[in-house]
């Protein structure tokens, strides 16, 4: 019976855009399941990392008043739900869960095109930031398109799921998904491996997965349901390279990974393959993964070993190795590295030791300071964003785009994958290769000291 039951409801799940008022009327709609109901009626372990709006996926001390929306929202009193999130909203802009569950309010149970994004919700403050930047993009996608009447008059709903930037939670998540049919793409996930594990569910089941931030050169190609807005680690590789052997002019490099890690192990060969193309060469290698890692040894045996600057590559589970080796070096070598330690984490804990450090990522605020998402962002958040939320806004915009066309798995897929499509993006047009990679140049940046910085560290970000 309990089986009958939940197919019952995954019928009015995918139902659920009938002939309701559209949230740009003036009536309120009739209360009527939404998506989530289905979802709290399953027995995995991800039930409880979904929500539309009727769950807090991020917790925060001062949120009674968000915590009022969501119970508004469980209960289906969208008007209510909306007058909570929006009190809230005045005094937490930073928000984005909060503004995603706002939007999803004001079109209620209104007929609507729904998305999902797979964030990194652990327990870390680290990670949360993380999921956070990822979600701004998300969010302010959403508002954009939905305060200038929708696609095509519908609205874009958006469904939260953490994936706990586990393969296996993230895999669990794409299987909820698939099996959702309302959902029509996803964005995410956030690290190579979570993205390469759902994404094999993703394209056996044909929904379009689009991840902002995964960079592991094996999802190039990996399945013509899955793409990214942020460019390969064959390009942040080659620009580390370039800078390495044509600014520093220096041959002997010593590398520090992370081996459990799918991104860090091709950032690493590919940075790897760049300096032998152009006769430099990696004269050690250290893994933050390995029983015998001591940073004050290791940085001793690059030196002794005669290298000439150390390349830091660890993932986001191996940052605080990286910032150790910082520590030991004492810039006693120049360091670089790839996108991953760009975070503020950084900033706050290497302070004097990272200045100078040279990162290669996909997009800086200052280096497009006066494009129209950046001045969009400025005023919603309230603060500086980043490339995360760059990228996920970006391969949000591409979803739109692409639902604008045919709003259908298979007319999305089939969207994204003409030579013809294109969406305006926070970086410029948003296009796609036949692998589902993106075409897109590397931004280098460095850290530099500045009493006045816009993080509040002494330290900042600052494009080269």
């Amino acid at each position: 019976m309990l089986f009958l039951f939940v197919v019952g409801l995954i019928y009015e799940l995918n139902t659920q855009n009938s002939n309701v008022k559209s949230i740009f009327g003036n009536k309120q709609p009739q209360v009527t399941p939404s998506p989530q109901a289905t979802i709290s009626l399953t027995n995995s372990p991800t039930q409880a990392e979904m929500s539309l709006g009727d769950k807090i996926l991020v917790e925060d001390k001062n949120n009674d008043r968000k915590t009022a929306g969501i119970k508004a929202f469980a209960k289906r009193d969208f008007s209510s739900a909306v007058n909570q999130l929006q009190s809230y909203i005045k005094a937490n802009r930073k928000d984005p869960e909060a503004l995603i569950y706002l939007n999803n309010a004001r079109i209620g149970n209104s007929k609507s095109h729904t998305i999902a994004v797979a964030a990194p919700l652990g327990q870390s403050g680290q990670s949360i930031d993380t999921a956070n930047e990822i979600m701004r993009g998300v969010a302010q996608a959403q508002d954009e398109v939905n305060q200038a009447g929708g696609i095509k008059g519908i609205p874009l709903k958006v469904m939260i799921a953490n994936d706990s930037n586990n393969s296996q939670v993230a895999t669990e998540v794409a299987n909820i998904l698939a099996k959702n049919l309302s959902v029509l793409g996803v964005v995410g996930h956030f690290n190579s491996d979570a993205t390469i594990a759902a994404g094999e569910v993703y394209q056996k089941n044909q929904l379009l997965a689009i991840s902002p931030t995964s960079t592991a050169v094996k999802i190039s190609g990996f399945g013509n349901y899955i793409f990214r807005t942020v460019p390969s680690d064959k390009l942040a590789g080659q620009a580390l390279a370039n800078y390495t052997t044509a600014q520093l002019g220096f041959k002997r490099i010593a590398v520090f990974f992370n081996s459990t890690s799918s991104y860090s192990k091709s950032l690493k060969n590919e940075f790897t393959d760049a300096l032998n193309q152009k006769g430099a060469k990696i004269t050690a290698e250290f893994d933050f993964a390995s029983s015998t890692f001591k940073a004050n040894d290791n940085v001793k045996q690059a030196i002794n070993q005669g290298a000439e600057a150390i390349t830091l590559l660890p993932d986001a589970e191996s940052l605080d190795r990286a910032l150790q080796v910082a520590g030991v070096n004492q810039n006693q070598l120049p360091l670089l590295g790839g996108d991953s330690p760009y975070q503020i984490k950084t900033l706050e804990i290497g302070k004097q030791n990272v200045e100078g450090m040279v990162l290669a990522v996909p997009w800086h605020r200052k280096a497009n300071a006066q494009a129209e998402f950046t001045q969009n962002a400025d005023r919603l958040w309230g603060a500086d964003v980043n490339w995360r939320t760059a990228m996920a806004y970006d391969a949000t915009k591409a979803l739109i785009a692409a639902l604008q066309q045919n709003p259908t798995r298979s007319g999305v897929q089939q969207a994204l994958s003409s030579p013809n499509f294109s969406a305006k993006g926070a970086s410029g047009v948003v296009n796609f290769l036949q692998t589902g990679d993106r075409n897109a140049p590397i931004q280098l940046v460095k850290i530099l000291r500045d009493d006045n910085s816009r993080s509040g560290t002494g330290y900042d970000f600052v494009p080269l």
